[in-house]
């Protein structure tokens, strides 16, 4: 099967992946010449483009908004660098889940991890990358949309500091921890694309010590651990000193309920209202998340913000200027397709055991494709400082051009 794009009528793309909405042809021509001329991206279907409905992976939110006035400024900014977005890609339904299915548009095929699943919820824009249809692809990242898919498909994925890309027209989820991602083949790339995205973007100081988060590798079964081992010293001949810590006093996953306490009050202060007045045929899972997001109480709420300040001020005092945290990006290979939801609850709930640290702290975190397990990736992450994304895209340049 032929993988990559091609030109259908001026129009749009070939997609034999399943990676692009079908309901809308969105495709935009470049407004500018510069960086990313004659380079290709696809959305998430979270980002307004002006003319079309955001369908935010339901079709009860498809029906029930307007087109959009204005176009996602990460948008605009990437067709003024001279690329040209040949589609808009498919995400999870609302955003709402790290597993690349929606019950209502399919799920996006893995070709790095046959029969497995994509990940999510910028499933879409991580299968276009992986299977060579675009140079590069929009996504978000909440509580890993962006960090599980590029694990798991084997590319490049980045999520930027809170609040470092304004979100404006981008679909939320949770606002708190909104963020705005790419997904890359390699390094280079990008580094390009962190140069249109980033505001004043700014190289600094190569960074000087790599911690390895010994509590987080302790969460891998055995084999994943072994594996991944060898990309730590892979990575670890880039900087002059090397540390093993552990970053949480009780493991870095007691934090996850914490990190999803304050996901879901904002996901229910957000969407709440339009939920109780469209009452949305969600899917399974889904379903069940939003309900749960209807039952944190305020003194929930403030028991977790205390966290996530001690979480926010343990990586500040950590990393500083001039560190770089290792850690996993997910706990194991990609499940497969046909695994069973209750199966897929325990999977996403330990991978926010590892990627809630990101969330929690503000950080910017990348994932670099360098290992495997049985034929299927297995992501390594990088944490850096607040305001530090340029050091891991450069890292990603020079480990994996």
């Amino acid at each position: 099967m032929d993988f990559h794009g091609r030109s259908i009528n001026g129009d749009r793309m070939a997609d034999a992946l399943g990676a692009y909405i079908t309901h809308d042809t969105v495709a935009l021509e470049a407004t500018g010449v510069g960086s990313l001329s004659g380079l290709s991206f696809a959305t998430k279907d979270l980002y307004d483009i002006a003319g079309h409905v955001t369908g935010a992976g339901s079709p009860d939110w498809l029906a029930s908004h307007v087109p959009a006035e204005l176009t996602a400024s990460s948008v605009a900014k990437l067709l003024a660098a001279g690329a040209h977005m040949v589609a808009k890609a498919q995400t999870d339904e609302m955003a709402f889940s790290i597993t690349g299915q929606n019950a209502h548009y399919g799920t996006p095929v893995n070709v790095n991890a046959p029969g497995r699943i994509p990940g999510g919820s910028s499933s879409g824009s991580a299968a276009a990358v992986a299977g060579g249809l675009v140079d590069f692809a929009l996504g978000s990242d909440t509580g890993g949309s962006v960090r599980m898919p590029a694990g798991f498909c084997g590319i490049h994925g980045i999520r930027t500091t809170q609040d470092r890309i304004p979100v404006d027209g981008i679909h939320p989820l949770a606002p708190c921890f909104d963020t705005v991602g790419w997904f890359t083949r390699n390094g280079d790339m990008m580094q390009k694309v962190g140069q249109v995205l980033l505001p004043d973007y700014d190289l600094g100081a190569a960074p000087k010590t790599l911690y390895v988060a010994r509590d987080c590798f302790d969460l891998l079964p055995n084999d994943a651990a072994a594996v991944l081992a060898a990309a730590v010293e892979q990575i670890a001949g880039q900087f002059p000193e090397r540390s093993e810590v552990s970053i949480s006093p009780h493991g870095p996953d007691k934090w996850m309920p914490h990190f999803r306490t304050l996901q879901m009050a904002d996901i229910w202060r957000t969407h709440g209202d339009w939920i109780e007045q469209t009452k949305p045929d969600f899917g399974p899972g889904v379903v069940d998340r939003f309900a749960m997001s209807a039952t944190i109480t305020d003194a929930m709420v403030a028991e977790s913000s205390v966290v996530r300040d001690q979480v926010r001020q343990r990586l500040d005092d950590l990393l500083g200027a001039d560190g770089i945290l290792c850690l996993p990006t997910a706990p194991g290979i990609a499940p497969l397709c046909e695994t069973p939801e209750s199966a897929l609850d325990d999977f996403r709930w330990r991978s926010m055991g590892l990627t809630c640290v990101a969330g929690l702290s503000g950080c910017p975190q990348i994932n670099l494709p360098l290992s495997s397990l049985d034929g299927c990736p297995l992501g390594l992450g990088l944490i850096a400082g607040r305001g530090r994304d340029e050091a891991l895209l450069r890292l990603a340049a020079m480990i994996a051009p």
